[in-house]
């Protein structure tokens, strides 16, 4: 879930169907078993040698990761100082469509765990949604989401809070990693997405999207009701919008892995944390995803509510989904996820 707003890391699309690269079906499996062997493995090499974890990384930060994070925090704090309500009205509504329907549903659900299947322009579409989120491409997000699965909380997982929960939070993002571990890194867990050429000019356009967005709400705002709001809705469109979905999509890595309850025994600590459900549209009911990765409901309780599944319902009444995996029957196989006795760990 780290932004890249530096130097693309492939200088062009994975072709799978060359001699040297990895099995067509490769980005499937990973979705059920991102441990499976490889090529790369195969050949007594390393598959992924991109290090993980805060002891070997704090000598060389990825500065274009810290100035874009930065900067968007510091932009935030001009808000107080242009408050409208029509920009915080923005600022809401561009929270779900991009944290919502971009981040949960696009990124998460669709492009990461494949839950369910839709066309092409709508894969697009989402993310797309998922970009303008700030959390990085698609290629990048599902490749740190794929391994943080096959690793969840054990040696090689990019945000265990083992390694302290502001690590999980935030700081796993920032130390940088070379061209070829990041190369290696998206072949080895997001090879499908590096063959998608519409994935991939999201990818590679990252920051166009931003300028695009920016312009066009100040533009819009200054043009409609004046300077004032034209910035209000930038501010609060843009920078207040991207740190509140930030956090809270962080939330989810650091938190839900702390503190909450469990309905199933799995190989992590992953937990059901109720706030963080609500605020990241049902994704802090982690314990259960984390049980049954590819299923698309994560509220498996009645009162657990998750409106990104709701979403997903949606979409497949319309038409506009299917092969939308509704049961645990299609989940693949799961590492342990046996029910366990509901036990809480309180927050704080």
């Amino acid at each position: 879930m780290t932004p890249p707003p530096s130097t693309p890391l492939l200088d062009r699309p994975v072709d799978l169907a060359s001699p040297t690269a990895l099995d067509d079906s490769f980005g499937r499996s990973a979705i059920h078993d991102p441990t499976a062997a490889t090529a790369s493995e195969a050949e007594g090499g390393r598959a992924e040698p991109r290090r993980e974890g805060p002891a070997a990384h704090w000598a060389d930060l990825d500065w274009p990761t810290v100035v874009w994070i930065g900067g968007v925090h510091l932009a935030a704090l001009a808000a107080p100082f242009y408050f409208t309500w029509s920009g915080l009205a923005i600022c809401l509504a561009l929270y779900w469509v991009t944290g919502g329907l971009g981040v949960c549903l696009g990124y998460h659900r669709l492009l990461t765990h494949g839950s369910f299947q839709t066309s092409a322009p709508m894969r697009f579409f989402f993310a797309l949604l998922g970009g303008i989120s700030g959390e990085g491409s698609a290629l990048i997000w599902v490749a740190n989401h794929r391994k943080h699965h096959a690793f969840s909380d054990q040696e090689g997982d990019p945000h265990s809070p083992r390694h302290g929960g502001m690590w999980a939070h935030m700081l796993w993002i920032f130390p940088r990693h070379s061209g070829p571990e990041l190369a290696a890194h998206t072949k080895r867990w997001a090879p499908d997405l590096a063959r998608d050429r519409g994935v991939y000019f999201l990818h590679v356009t990252f920051l166009l999207w931003h300028i695009l967005i920016g312009v066009a709400l100040l533009a819009s705002g200054w043009y409609l009701y004046g300077r004032d709001v034209g910035i209000s809705w930038l501010i609060w469109g843009l920078a207040v919008r991207m740190v509140i979905v930030f956090h809270i999509t962080w939330l989810v890595n650091s938190a839900s892995h702390m503190w909450g309850y469990r309905n199933y025994e799995t190989t992590d600590d992953s937990r059901n944390l109720w706030w963080v459900g609500l605020l990241a549209f049902g994704e802090g009911w982690h314990n259960n995803h984390h049980a049954y990765q590819r299923m698309a409901a994560h509220g498996h309780k009645w009162w657990e509510f998750d409106p990104t599944y709701w979403a997903i319902v949606a979409l497949e009444r319309l038409g506009l989904a299917w092969d939308v995996v509704h049961t645990p029957n299609g989940t693949g196989r799961n590492r342990a996820s046996r029910p366990a006795a509901t036990r809480e760990i309180p927050a704080g």
